[in-house]
């Protein structure tokens, strides 16, 4: 809605802070499933009380660090646009996105906190169904917004963010009411050390996996905003599909992690071997589907976002997706590694898989891109070149590991 009716400019600033919000809420995102791993091995024990005094302490600490966040980040609106080399042209339409959609940020927080903590003990489809009703609402208000009242850029960050309260809202009154044997009392509101410690170990290496992965996202971003506002949109454009192309392995990999945390938590170790050969080869299969219909109607998809009459842009999405799309299964597989060391307590593993990922691409991306006959084109094959090389490190790991 934003290309069809704000066109280009709009497009571009809404796309460079979507970028920006991923690299920020991916602190929080990444505490949460660190959380979640902890929850998920203590429901696999069947140890309730430390599962309580879990969610006490990391709801806590997490909030908190939400609403810190928050406050900082208004602080700092206008030089993250300096710092992402956002275009002269793309600046005020950015800022005032951000200016709205961070009031979002501690509503990403309960989504993503309880979500965890439902997935952990096996109920997946309430996140969902919040999900579903969130994106329904999104979709709603954007057209009362946007297209009826022409609120502008302001009117789409303001339907995100009241969409994003209605999802984690709903979802932690589900888990209260629902769950209330596993709701921390009085008597669970302590600070346990050894408890604490293995959260923060969890949470913090999942925190600086998932941290990592988006800023070197923010870097190729900012390479990405040096070459103009049309290059900007088509990536805005291309990046939605792609991260929609690729969402459900991603989430996937998180339920994978769910399933081996509890098994691993259980010491059901033969279970979680035929798990791995079973979610690799599921994996798989799904990316090479998308991979072909990403590749097919790579330009019917750009027409979603772009009218028929910007050629520049459709054509460099349309090359974008070419090439990144033909490469899902390396962001499938790498998915189930993080998913899978983050359940095993070897979190590190994950940081590194994801250092490995991220310095390729970021390196490659300005390397090529600063080769005039390659361009633009260099940043696109920096990605899944990045996938493949951590893929094979992660595999060649667990092969040594378990000797499969």
């Amino acid at each position: 809605m934003v290309g069809r009716y704000l066109g280009k400019r709009a497009l571009a600033a809404v796309g460079a802070s979507y970028t920006l919000m991923t690299f920020l809420t991916s602190v929080v995102i990444g505490l949460c499933l660190g959380a979640g791993a902890f929850f998920a091995m203590a429901y696999g024990r069947r140890e309730k009380e430390t599962f309580r005094n879990g969610i006490f302490m990391s709801f806590t600490a997490i909030g908190g660090l939400s609403i810190v966040l928050t406050i900082l980040l208004y602080g700092f609106v206008r030089p993250l646009t300096y710092l992402l080399q956002v275009p002269a042209e793309t600046v005020e339409d950015m800022v005032t996105y951000l200016i709205y959609v961070f009031a979002g940020f501690f509503a990403t927080f309960l989504y993503n906190y309880f979500a965890s903590v439902l997935r952990s003990i096996g109920n997946s489809v309430l996140p969902l169904v919040f999900l579903g009703i969130s994106v329904a609402l999104n979709i709603g208000l954007d057209l009362l917004f946007v297209v009826t009242f022409s609120f502008g850029i302001a009117g789409a960050a303001v339907a995100t963010v009241i969409s994003q309260y209605i999802a984690g809202i709903g979802l932690m009154l589900y888990f209260l009411f629902r769950y209330s044997d596993l709701c921390p009392a009085k008597k669970d509101f302590t600070w346990e050390k050894k408890n604490f410690r293995q959260i923060l170990s969890l949470s913090g290496f999942t925190c600086l996996q998932q941290s990592v992965m988006n800023f070197g996202i923010l870097m190729v971003q900012g390479l990405v905003n040096s070459f103009g506002t049309a290059v900007m949109a088509a990536f805005a454009a291309a990046v939605k599909i792609d991260s929609f192309a690729y969402m459900p392995v991603q989430e996937f990999g998180n339920a994978f992690s769910t399933f081996i945390a509890q098994n691993f938590g259980a010491k059901r170790y033969g279970r979680i071997r035929r798990g791995v050969r079973s979610a690799l080869l599921t994996t798989v299969i799904f990316s090479i589907i998308v991979s072909v219909l990403v590749f097919v109607f790579a330009e019917p998809l750009m027409l979603i976002f772009v009218h028929p009459g910007e050629t520049e842009i459709l054509a460099t999405g349309v090359e974008y997706l070419h090439i990144e799309g033909a490469f899902y299964c390396g962001i499938g597989i790498l998915f189930l590694l993080y998913g899978y060391y983050r359940a095993v307590r070897k979190p590190g593993m994950s940081v590194v898989l994801t250092v490995i990922s991220l310095g390729t691409r970021v390196a490659l991306s300005y390397l090529l891109a600063a080769i005039p006959s390659v361009g633009v084109t260099g940043i696109w094959w920096s990605i899944p070149i990045g996938w493949l090389l951590a893929d094979a490190v992660g595999m060649l790991y667990y092969k040594m590991k378990n000797g499969a």
